[in-house]
């Protein structure tokens, strides 16, 4: 039989079937003409008690661990006794903790051993749903208590800014969710993605990179409409560094499970930056002896790059607004040099000539042989990487003080992984192999290369952690809007790799005004890895979004047709009552250009 003449027959049971799929134990599926399913009563929706347990069953590998309702002035606590931090739920809200196997086997306490993925899921009470989800992305490695009866995971501290899942299911209305990732593992840094006898964990690589993505926005969906009898109307991802690039991964292989995705600095190109990570800390080891600077040296230079590179209309801003442009060397300015170097600083945060040379090529970024031009000739911030240069350094004008403790120790697990060998990893790095024991110290310029090298050949492996498909043409086709963002002043995951990535999309996808009715992208001036001062300036105040600005520019965007343009954005009021500083945020790649009038007023600037 011609398989053509199925296709119509074939589309139809398709779509049966993904609605009983995320609809198992609930009867009834609707939608269509009411000629494709057939037709049957809803169910009546579910409620927040055990029944929810045996009456929500999306698929076999799905457990509902637990259920609990949590009533207006109930302590958010699962056991122990509340203090005076305890958070207090402020509206009804139904928590609920699922499993979805099947994990990963292996003896009790290996971080590698996983019951499944964990989801720990909010619902505010029928009445107050605003008929969203809302989810919410990680950070770092991502595990967490999700899977655990006893603590709560969605109360905690959330990195994008924007309000954990309690607090959006309770104050927004809307369910909101969130994931371990396949892993509880929190303190170990990496030490899941390796088995015990020291082979890579594809299973749980592969839940970290996407599955858990998948499973948290089909069971966050499913148990939505088996609670409230209804589907959600809108379905969104918001997230945060990991939680940035879990939105990515969303955007490139499950548009079609979303509405809208915010995504901010995300950490994309994964084993790129975390391997340049360490570019820093080879500079220290092999230029400077294993002499790393000082927090009054790296202040002294930090700040006098911001001082070299703020002016707009006669005024130092106190961040570089333009990283771009800041060509600021400290080889040549005798204000930083000590006085045996042939410069004029006395003190003792002045550097070396040798110093100021390090500071550059950390700048720089990772190169083949770690090597990096004249400033003026190359500060390393081309949106194409020059040859040699295998990845982007911290934006001049940003504090680098995270560097001066060592690497990170997510970043250097990473490059573990990649050499396959957790020996290289810090200390908190546990494997039956072998625990980390800092061999990352031994590393030459040349073995850093060939660590990167082998984090790009082993991307199957890692489930494709790099994030970095530039075609979202089913993003489009499913008409998914994208919003993403990143601080230029972040220097943990660099700005340039974002940069990187966008053009990449504009280049596959026929160019900036094809992609602008899906995609959108902003840069935020004196932004760290966070929504806060990237200014070695402590004093700075740079003007910044919230989440909740950037979350309602995306939400207006899906439901009112308004996408978003040009944003005002607000520092914080000062202690002495000064007015807030206010600055254009631009859509990328426009920048705002000083016109005339008060450079701390966004009315001075235009976007072009």
């Amino acid at each position: 039989m011609d398989f053509k003449s199925l296709q119509p027959s074939w589309r139809m049971l398709r779509r049966g079937a993904g609605c009983l799929a995320i609809s198992a134990g609930i009867a009834g599926c609707g939608g269509g003409d009411g000629n494709d399913v057939a037709r049957e009563d809803p169910a009546a929706p579910l409620a927040c008690d055990d029944s929810l347990r045996t009456g929500f069953r999306p698929d076999d590998q799905t457990t509902v661990l637990m259920v609990r309702q949590f009533r207006q002035g109930d302590p958010l606590l699962l056991s122990g006794t509340p203090t005076a931090s305890t958070p207090v739920a402020t509206a009804d809200v139904c928590m609920v903790k699922l499993n979805v196997g099947p994990g990963n086997a292996g003896p009790k306490d290996a971080p590698s051993t996983s019951a499944g993925i964990g989801i720990e899921v909010w619902l505010p009470g029928a009445a107050r749903w605003n008929h969203r989800i809302h989810l919410k992305g990680g950070g770092g490695w991502a595990g967490g208590v999700h899977g655990d009866t006893t603590q709560l995971a969605g109360t905690g501290t959330d990195g994008a800014g924007g309000g954990n899942p309690a607090t959006v299911a309770q104050q927004e209305g809307a369910v909101s969710a969130s994931t371990d990732t396949g892993h509880a593992n929190t303190a170990n840094f990496g030490s899941f993605a390796m088995n015990p006898d020291g082979s890579l964990n594809l299973a749980l690589l592969n839940d970290f990179s996407e599955r858990s993505i998948f499973q948290l926005v089909t069971k966050t969906k499913a148990l939505a409409k088996a609670y409230y009898g209804k589907a959600a109307a809108h379905t969104y991802w918001n997230g945060f560094s990991t939680g940035g690039r879990q939105g990515m991964k969303a955007a490139q292989k499950f548009p079609e499970q979303f509405d809208g995705i915010l995504a901010g600095a995300p950490a994309i190109n994964w084993s790129r930056f975390s391997t340049s990570h360490l570019h820093p800390q080879v500079v220290f080891e092999r230029d400077l002896g294993g002499h790393r600077f000082t927090a009054e040296q790296e202040q002294l230079v930090s700040t006098a790059a911001v001082a070299a590179c703020d002016m707009v209309g006669g005024t130092h801003l106190g961040y570089v607004p333009d990283p771009a442009s800041c060509r600021y060397d400290p080889t040549t300015d005798p204000s930083v040099l000590c006085a045996a170097d042939g410069g004029a600083n006395a003190s003792a945060a002045c550097i070396t000539r040798e110093q100021a040379v390090a500071f550059n090529k950390i700048w720089y970024g990772q190169t083949d042989d770690g090597t990096a031009p004249s400033p003026e000739a190359d500060n390393g911030w081309s949106v194409s990487l020059a040859a040699g240069q295998r990845w982007y350094g911290p934006p001049r004008g940003s504090s680098l003080a995270n560097f001066l403790r060592g690497p990170t120790p997510n970043s250097a697990s990473q490059v573990a992984l990649q050499l396959e060998n957790g020996a290289y990893a810090p200390a908190s790095f546990i494997n039956a192999r072998g625990d980390g024991r800092d061999l990352w110290r031994t590393f030459t310029h040349d073995w850093l290369a060939y660590a990167y090298d082998r984090g790009l050949a082993l991307q199957e492996q890692f489930a494709f952690i790099n994030t970095d498909t530039p075609d979202l043409s089913a993003l489009r086709d499913h008409g998914t809007k994208l919003l993403m963002y990143h601080g230029l002043a972040d220097s943990l995951i660099k700005p340039g790799g974002s940069m990187h990535y966008y053009n990449r999309v504009m280049r596959a996808m026929g160019g900036y005004d094809a992609i602008q009715g899906f995609y959108r992208f902003y840069l935020v001036p004196g932004m760290f890895h966070g929504f806060v001062n990237g200014s070695p300036n402590a004093d700075a105040a740079p003007p910044l979004p919230t989440n909740d600005q950037l979350y309602r520019a995306l939400t207006d965007w899906v439901e009112k047709g308004i996408a978003p343009a040009r944003l005002e954005i607000s520092s914080k009021a000062s202690a002495e009552g000064s007015p807030p500083k206010t600055w254009p945020l631009c859509l990328y790649p426009q920048q705002a250009r000083y016109v005339s009038g008060n450079p701390l007023v966004a009315s001075s600037y235009n976007c072009s």
